[in-house]
């Protein structure tokens, strides 16, 4: 039906969809692996499915009036497509995909620039360096983060300073924020510089890698 479907809507011939690998996810009785045995006996089907599109950007910028050659800056694919046979409490079985996406950036040049300055232990408070791009809307609410190298989550940060709190010198072209010695971690290693945007609510700048 959903195949059907595909062939005659418009909208639904942008949908993609990995191959069907498992068993029908419907209708089974409660709490059991087994096909409906009711009075209906209900013929077994992939009623459960997961259907992705990616939003072309150049059709997007084309009803708006303007028109892009440049590729998707982002791409999805599909790992992992399966059912969970496990669960009984439904007459259906829950089905997950796992999908990897890849976002190519969407500026040349990065909106902050950061430096780690001197020589970083905890041994003594250090300072961070940074400059922004003219336009960058800035706000009292950034934050630049400490992080480990191999970190996964903005909420990865080890310790951060407020931009402006423990700001102690500025003039047009950098600024510079420290960060207490208590906070740097003693066993040190190999970390990045992170600044977080408030009003972008993402990670605008990250810094070279340093060893504290």
């Amino acid at each position: 039906q959903l195949n059907m479907a595909k062939k005659k809507e418009a909208f639904l011939k942008e949908f993609r969809e990995g191959p069907l690998l498992f068993k029908p996810t419907y209708k089974f009785d409660l709490y059991s692996d087994v096909y409906d045995t009711s009075e209906k006996k209900r013929k077994p089907a992939w009623t459960d499915r997961i259907l992705w599109k990616v939003k072309n950007i150049s059709e997007v910028a084309s009803k708006e009036g303007e028109f892009l050659e440049e590729e998707n800056p982002v791409s999805v694919s599909l790992t992992n497509y399966l059912s969970h046979m496990t669960y009984g409490i439904s007459d259906h079985k829950p089905v997950t995909g796992t999908f990897k996406l890849e976002m190519k950036p969407l500026v040349s040049d990065p909106l902050v620039t950061l430096n780690a300055e001197g020589e970083w232990s905890a041994e003594h408070d250090v300072l961070i360096r940074y400059s922004t791009v003219h336009e960058f809307p800035s706000s009292a609410w950034d934050w630049i983060g400490l992080f480990q190298m191999n970190f996964r989550h903005v909420k990865d940060y080890v310790t951060y300073a407020w931009v402006e709190d423990d700001e102690v010198a500025s003039n047009r072209d950098s600024k510079q924020v420290y960060m207490s010695a208590s906070e740097i971690p003693k066993m040190g290693g190999e970390f990045l510089l992170c600044y977080y945007s408030n009003n972008m609510q993402s990670i605008v700048g990250i810094s070279e890698p340093f060893q504290v």
